[in-house]
């Protein structure tokens, strides 16, 4: 998912939700940290623009590989250098913004082989990036909001999985968010059988990089198989939230 789309990207889809359910629809999300020039952090927050800021990206995990978290120019994990971003995590998260990890993104190397698999990540990334403990908390002592599913290549198989053990952690105490960035071709290849758990919060829709359903220059490519495609995801948003 390339950053500089993350505005449009959530701009439509928040127009597509305002449409059809009025006040249920949230505001917009920006992913950032794969573009040098996008600002810092605590700039980008502190704009008034935004509800959510979903950081890009972790695109290393699963398979017993080591995660590794990759925010282009910003920082250097191989440093330890990403720690230095906690003091902007917590100022977005003191104007009331919800700051996200998102997992995957179009290039990297992620998938999952097994439940246990599955598991182990959740694990993984509840004790790095959300409420447990590590000493290699690769952000700092930061507690992030959520994660965002941003797959777009491995296998389509254990998300749900990982969904699953990942929500197992959230509490009245701390709710922890989830969100997705499926492709509109409606049900996504990759996390469809994810959303159908009922477990997500918000989905970023990608009207991008997909021929049958993108927009471009203020149309719609295959505009004819825009209201399905629109009201598919609306319906799996409202389904969402009718199990919250």
């Amino acid at each position: 998912m390339a950053p500089k789309l993350g505005i449009s990207l959530a701009f439509l889809l928040s127009v597509t939700l305002a449409l059809q359910f009025g006040a249920e629809a949230d505001g917009i999300a920006i992913y950032w940290g794969q573009n040098e020039n996008e600002g810092t952090l605590e700039e980008t927050c502190a704009t008034g623009n935004y509800e959510y800021v979903i950081l890009a990206f972790l695109p290393t995990f699963g398979n017993g590989q080591t995660p590794m978290i990759n925010l282009a120019g910003h920082c250097d994990p191989y440093m330890n250098g990403c720690t230095g971003l906690s003091p902007d995590i917590k100022s977005c998260q003191a104007k009331g913004l919800k700051v996200i990890l998102s997992i995957g993104g179009g290039a990297g190397s992620y998938y999952l082989t097994s439940k246990e698999d599955a598991r182990q990540v959740a694990t993984y990334l509840w004790n790095n990036f959300l409420g447990g403990t590590s000493s290699l908390r690769p952000l700092g002592d930061v507690v992030l909001d959520g994660i965002d599913f941003d797959i777009e290549g491995g296998t389509p198989i254990h998300w749900d999985d990982l969904a699953r053990f990942l929500s197992a952690y959230s509490n009245k105490e701390k709710k922890v968010y989830f969100t997705a960035a499926p492709q509109c071709p409606f049900p996504d290849a990759w996390v469809g059988s994810a959303l159908k758990t009922g477990l997500f919060d918000n989905v970023w829709v990608q009207f991008y990089n997909n021929p049958p359903c993108q927009y471009s220059s203020g149309i719609f490519s295959g505009d004819k198989d825009l209201p399905r495609t629109a009201s598919c995801f609306c319906s799996c948003w409202k389904w969402i939230h009718s199990r919250g």
